[in-house]
């Protein structure tokens, strides 16, 4: 796996200060992506023991909350691959910690079963049971709305999966209760 920038400090990608890291690889190719060079799965520099040192490093600030991932596609089945060790570790030095996921899949197509949608691994519950909140749908430039939080289009789910794995059924995270509603000017 590769990987296009870590963010250390960042305040942009999920609640709190975070260090993100931005995976290379995709194939869900959204119209007007913010980021389409991360597209390639050569793009970058190789992920290894010692970026996920650098990451782990970050942790030991108290001021970070946690670790987000995003891309690319986290949930490319060459990154759920290199991601999987990654965060068995990350969970294991930080339990306290949280994981924010950005993905341009839904939540039911991850988790309808393995076989029934082409990036379902047998590794991706594990991988889910790791991400705390889960920012799922492809970004449509058509949906696009100033004001949101964590996402471009309002067709984005913040998904608590704490809550939904307890309920068994999605929860939306709180925090969407403070995005901002803007009039057409």
């Amino acid at each position: 796996m590769n990987y296009a920038n870590i963010k250390k400090f960042d305040v942009a990608n999920g609640e709190g200060i975070r260090t993100t890291l931005f995976v290379s690889g995709c194939r869900n190719r959204c119209k007007n992506c913010f980021q389409p060079e991360t597209w390639s799965f050569d793009f970058g520099k190789p992920f290894d023991d010692s970026v996920a040192e650098e990451i782990f490093g970050t942790m030991e600030n108290s001021s970070v909350k946690g670790l987000t991932l995003l891309g690319g596609e986290p949930m490319e089945p060459e990154n759920q691959a290199g991601l999987l060790p990654f965060l068995r570790e990350f969970k294991r030095r930080y339990p306290t910690k949280d994981i924010w996921l950005f993905t341009g899949n839904l939540y039911e197509e991850l988790t309808a079963g393995v076989g029934n949608h082409p990036k379902s691994l047998d590794i991706t519950p594990e991988i889910l049971s790791y991400v705390d909140i889960l920012v799922d749908g492809r970004f449509i430039e058509e949906r696009k709305r100033l004001g949101l939080r964590f996402r471009g289009s309002d067709n984005q789910r913040i998904i608590d999966m704490n809550k939904t794995r307890q309920s068994g059924e999605i929860v939306i995270w709180d925090g969407v209760k403070l995005d901002k509603h803007y009039s057409e000017v």
